[in-house]
């Protein structure tokens, strides 16, 4: 019987341990320190097109072990496509607007601009 109330005595101290460790990392600061911009963020968006109601082609950056990728995203209310993968361009520190783009990007949102108002016409 002492045994028992031992170990419920040990999964309640292990079960409230869990929040409080959780509570002391946040108040910490070790994490989101990237996002605070303590460090540079893991992803962060470049740039995001609106092709349609709810519709969107949007690029991220992914910065994993120094190695630095661009996604090309297709997003929908239902889900997240992966339209292309490249390699972030050398010049870019951060997110950029559409006039400071390298040529190659400026041509693919022309070109997807073009593409999505033939196939969806704007609205007026």
């Amino acid at each position: 019987m002492q045994s028992t109330g031992l170990m419920v005595f040990w999964l309640v101290v292990v079960l409230a341990m869990i929040p409080a460790s959780l509570w002391l990392l946040k108040r910490s600061g070790m994490v989101g320190n990237a996002l605070k911009g303590g460090g540079p963020a893991v992803l962060q968006t470049v740039a995001q097109t609106n092709v349609g109601p709810g519709q969107r082609v949007v690029t991220v950056e992914l910065n994993a072990g120094g190695e630095r990728t661009w996604l090309v995203l297709g997003v929908t209310q239902q889900q997240i496509t992966a339209l292309h993968t490249l390699a972030a361009p050398a010049g870019s520190a951060s997110p950029q607007t559409s006039a400071q783009l390298p040529p190659a990007a400026q041509a693919f949102s022309s070109l997807l601009r073009r593409t999505s108002d033939r196939v969806i016409p704007p609205s007026a």
